[in-house]
C-alpha cells in the first residue's frame, strides 16, 4: 500500500534548563519561540532556561510559552529541543516514540546509553551532523564562527598587563611591530580568527595540511596572509616569534593528533598565549590541559595556556541566537511536511543527523560501533533512500 502524505502538524516543543557545567546556552531565544506559536505550535520552556544567556521567564512567557517548573514536565513534549545531550535522567523522563534534537556528541556516549534511547524508541537528531541542501553543517559552522571570533578577544585580554600577560596591543600603532598571531588550521574557526586578527592589525600565520584549504583562505582574506603546510621545521621556526597561538585544527576521525610539541611551546616567548580550540578532540598542543571558563587559563613553561572546550558558551545570548536562526526554519519545515519523522524521510540532509530512530540507527559506523542488527539498519537505509 502506498503511503499518505501527511498534512501540516502542530508541534508541542519543550526547552529544557541545560544543566551540563559550563553551558549557558539555550535553544531558542524568545522571539523564535513567538514566532513557532505564532504558526499554531505550542512551547514548553522550563523555568529558568533562558537566565545564563540573560533571557528571563517573563520574556518567554510575553512570547506564548508556557513555563514549566520541572525538568520532567518539559520532557513529556513530543519534540525536545536542547544544546548539550540529555542526560540518562532527562532519557527516563521522556516518553516512548518522542524526538530529541540536540548535540549527542556519540564519540563520548556509552553503549549503555545508545541502547537506552533506543530502548525507549526515541528518535534522536544530533544537530552537530545535520546537513543543509548544499551539503555544510550548519550549526558547525555557526558554533565555528563564534569561537574563531571569540578567541582573537580571549588573546587580547590575556596579552595585557592586567592579567598577567606580555603587556602588548593585540595588533599594532605606528612606529611599533604588529603583534605575531599563528593559527593552526584553515578551516571556519581558523578563517574567522585570521579575519578578527587581521582587522586588528595583527601579522598573520596560517599552517594546515590540506593546500585546497589554504588556498581558500588566502583567496578569502587576501595576500597579505602567509599561508604554509604544516612543515614541522617551517611551524617551529614561526612560533619562536609568535605572541598568540590558536590551535583550530579539526580531527577527521577520532582522537587529534599533537602538532605541537612540548620542546617547540619551550622555545616560545615568555608570556606568550596559546589557545587551543580542538581541546575537545584531545588539542594540537601536547601542554594543552581542559579548562572551563571558571579558570580558564594555566601557565607552563612561561607560555599562558586557553584550553576551555566550549569558547562558543562564553557569548551564549549570540550563540543562541544563531540556534534560532537555524532550528526555526526547520521546526516549521517539519511541521508542514507532517513532522518530524515525515521530514526524516523526505530529506536526505536532514536524515544524516538521524543516529537513531524508532531502535534503529541510520549511521553505519555507530550501527557496527554499537552491535545494531544489519537487517534493522538495511530497513532503515531503503527507507531513507
Amino acid at each position: 500500500m502506498l503511503e499518505m502524505k501527511q498534512g501540516k502538524k502542530r508541534l508541542l516543543l519543550g526547552i529544557p534548563k541545560e544543566r551540563a557545567m559550563q553551558e549557558n546556552r539555550v535553544a531558542l531565544t524568545p522571539e523564535a519561540v513567538a514566532l513557532l506559536v505564532n504558526n499554531g505550535h505550542e512551547v514548553w520552556v522550563e523555568k529558568g532556561a533562558g537566565d545564563t544567556a540573560k533571557y528571563s521567564d517573563q520574556e518567554y512567557g510575553n512570547a506564548g510559552a508556557q513555563i514549566k517548573y520541572t525538568s520532567k514536565e518539559v520532557f513529556e513534549a513530543d519534540v525536545v529541543l536542547k544544546v548539550e545531550p540529555p542526560t540518562e535522567e532527562e532519557v527516563s523522563f521522556m516518553k516512548p516514540g518522542k524526538t530529541v534534537i540536540s548535540a549527542l556528541q556519540l564519540g563520548n556516549q556509552r553503549e549503555e546509553y545508545i541502547h537506552r534511547l533506543n530502548k525507549k524508541r526515541i528518535t534522536a537528531v544530533a544537530f552537530e551532523f545535520l546537513e543543509d541542501k548544499v551539503g555544510g553543517m550548519p550549526v558547525v559552522r555557526a558554533m565555528s564562527e563564534i569561537a574563531g571570533s571569540a578567541v582573537m578577544l580571549i588573546a587580547a585580554e590575556h596579552l595585557s598587563s592586567t592579567s598577567n600577560g606580555k603587556g602588548i596591543i593585540l595588533g599594532g600603532i605606528t612606529g611599533v611591530p604588529p603583534t605575531r598571531v599563528l593559527i593552526l588550521g584553515a578551516g571556519t574557526v581558523g578563517e574567522y580568527a585570521a579575519r578578527t586578527a587581521l582587522g586588528m592589525g595583527a601579522e598573520v600565520q596560517v599552517f594546515d595540511m590540506h593546500l585546497y584549504k589554504l588556498r581558500r583562505i588566502r583567496q578569502s582574506l587576501g595576500h597579505h596572509l602567509y599561508t604554509s603546510t604544516l612543515d614541522p621545521v617551517t611551524l617551529a621556526n614561526s612560533l619562536r616569534s609568535a605572541d598568540v597561538v590558536i590551535g583550530a585544527i579539526r580531527a577527521e576521525k577520532g582522537r587529534n593528533k599533537t602538532v605541537v610539541t612540548e620542546q617547540m611551546v619551550m622555545n616560545m616567548r615568555p608570556g606568550s598565549i596559546i589557545i587551543d580550540v580542538s581541546i575537545d578532540q584531545g588539542g594540537c598542543v601536547e601542554t594543552s590541559e581542559i579548562t572551563t571558563h571558571g579558570k580558564p587559563t594555566f601557565v607552563k613553561h612561561d607560555i599562558i595556556h586557553y584550553c576551555v572546550p566550549n569558547i562558543p558558551s562564553r557569548v551564549a545570548r549570540t550563540a543562541t541566537q544563531a540556534f534560532s536562526n537555524i532550528f526555526s526554519p526547520i521546526l516549521l519545515q517539519a511541521a508542514d511536511m507532517g513532522g518530524i519523522d515525515e521530514m526524516i524521510f523526505s530529506y536526505k540532509w536532514f536524515m544524516n543527523g538521524v543516529y537513531t530512530y524508532k531502535g534503529f540507527l541510520s549511521n553505519q559506523h555507530v550501527a557496527r560501533k554499537f552491535g545494531l542488527k544489519h537487517k534493522d539498519l538495511n530497513l532503515l537505509m531503503a527507507a531513507r533512500n
